[in-house]
């Protein structure tokens, strides 16, 4: 379960200021200001980089609005969604996602639309990073050849996934606990948690993600995506997939 992260007012800003914010003074992501969220159990994540460092492939005002304000209004979604819920708020996330059936129907859609935007989005700073990219390594690297048909085929692969999605959604790589890969797709901020799957790692196709630099080319996004999969982060989801203890 997440603990609560203070929050405070930046993504009030008009997008100007943000945009000057950034320029002249770029924040790590630990401390990056956000709007703030009611009060509940789930937190935006802390992360160790800055927002620009993952230019030129992904501009910082994008991942900034992205984190800051996305990211964030999911999270204070998802905390509405359970603050009249005792039982929900004290549930983890994966558990919530993986049983929405069982959520009450008032917060039911809130749960999957906010939840799944909040697991989605913390699983994808966690596989990025500055000076990443390139092929991959360790038991990632044999198991995409032994699932996926090698790195080459498995890139044009997810690629040909995150294209296919019809408006906003993700493309994903699931992992089973004994190591197996294979792809999958979801519209929207649904995920393969929903299905009782551990993902491994997906990439974000809502053009929120994408727009302000790339405009409709969404192959372009793509492809320059790889450029900032760090793979030492996804090795360690592997490894935590096979002890099952992969969450979100």
């Amino acid at each position: 379960m997440h603990h609560l992260a203070s929050l405070s007012r930046r993504s009030l800003l008009g997008f100007g200021a943000a945009a000057a914010g950034l320029a002249l003074a770029p924040k790590v992501w630990a401390q990056a200001a956000a709007p703030a969220a009611p009060a509940g159990p789930f937190s935006l994540p802390k992360r160790a980089y800055e927002a620009a460092a993952l230019e030129p492939n992904i501009d910082a005002t994008t991942m900034d609005i992205h984190y800051n304000r996305h990211h964030a209004a999911y999270v204070a979604g998802l905390n509405a969604a359970v603050k009249d819920h005792g039982v929900l708020a004290q549930t983890p996330l994966q558990q919530l996602l993986g049983d929405l059936g069982k959520v009450p129907e008032g917060a039911r859609v809130a749960v999957r639309n906010a939840g799944g935007g909040h697991a989605n989005h913390s699983m994808f700073w966690e596989i990025m990073g500055p000076n990443a990219g390139g092929a991959p390594t360790g038991e990632v690297a044999a198991a995409i050849t032994r699932d996926l048909g090698g790195f080459d085929k498995f890139k044009a692969d997810f690629d040909a996934a995150g294209l296919r999605v019809f408006g906003s959604g993700w493309a994903f790589v699931t992992v089973t606990k004994d190591g197996k890969l294979a792809l999958a797709s979801k519209p929207n901020q649904d995920t393969p948690l929903m299905d009782k799957q551990m993902v491994l790692i997906g990439n974000d196709v809502w053009e929120h993600a994408y727009y302000l630099k790339y405009q409709n080319r969404r192959a372009e996004y793509l492809k320059n995506w790889w450029n900032v999969v760090d793979w030492n982060k996804v090795n360690a989801r592997y490894a935590a997939a096979k002890a099952g203890k992969l969450t979100i």
